[in-house]
């Protein structure tokens, strides 16, 4: 699963990250884990089936670095360790590698980011063998800010494509982010993730879509160091898990 392909950045005044790249000569780091587990799955026809074994240990890295105030490039290694038999586990590992570049600021921010994934650690709640393949992705990002209670908050909408090395099919993947500060030292995050194959089904893969939800509170203890703890749920689905689980991700700008 996606734990949050979001990189938001905090400061006291206004939420940037998403859709906004990070100043030049800026470094930001998440680093994160998340245990989930599942014991039903959604059918062909998105109806609940089971029961089911399955349960995974993700983690995950996310390092940005601001080359200048348009551009920030961005690594992401990942391991994943899935049990997805009974007694039967996979793991896998994977580098992530891309940038993201800020088109425009007059409508909110608009960027594109693209990047390459060597073969390794994925989702694995749609594959019962743990396959996986080299992949590109193209993902469009908008963002912007509010105001409520004046109390800072802000929106972040993106859409990805991915092209997989077979036998993975290629995937669509919409997310959406909405943020707010309750007060200066927390920020609540409401998010949603939409992952969807695009066709090119090989066996072991069928159509599959899976819908998730997660909440989340953003603590920060410094100006450089903060830490998230979130709930995820599946709500929706097509051949995949109904998975549900905990993540706990540090954040660290300088």
């Amino acid at each position: 699963m996606r734990w949050i392909a979001l990189a938001l950045f905090l400061s006291a005044q206004s939420a940037t990250g998403g859709a906004w790249t990070l100043p030049r000569g800026t470094i930001q780091v998440f680093s994160g884990a998340t245990v989930s587990r599942a014991t039903q799955r959604y059918d062909e026809t998105g109806k609940l089936v089971g029961p089911v074994t399955f349960n995974k240990i993700y983690l995950q890295s996310w390092f940005e670095y601001g080359l200048t105030d348009a551009f920030t490039v961005f690594a992401a290694p990942e391991y994943v360790i899935a049990e997805i038999l009974r007694g039967h586990s996979v793991s896998a590992e994977s580098v992530e590698v891309g940038g993201r570049l800020l088109l425009t600021k007059r409508i909110g921010m608009m960027s594109l980011q693209a990047s390459a994934k060597t073969a390794g650690a994925f989702d694995m709640s749609t594959s019962a063998s743990g396959q996986a393949g080299r992949q590109l992705e193209l993902r469009l990002l908008y963002g912007t800010s509010f105001k409520l209670l004046r109390r800072d908050g802000f929106i972040d909408i993106e859409a990805a494509q991915r092209w997989v090395k077979r036998p993975r099919p290629d995937e669509l993947e919409m997310d959406a982010t909405v943020g707010f500060w309750p007060t200066r030292n927390d920020l609540m995050l409401l998010q949603s993730f939409d992952d969807i194959s695009t066709g090119g089904e090989q066996r072991p893969y069928e159509p599959y879509r899976q819908c998730k939800w997660e909440a989340s509170l953003v603590h920060r203890f410094t100006p450089r160091w903060s830490l998230q703890s979130g709930y995820f749920f599946t709500w929706a689905g097509r051949n995949t898990v109904k998975e549900s689980g905990f993540v706990e991700t540090i954040w660290f700008q300088m």
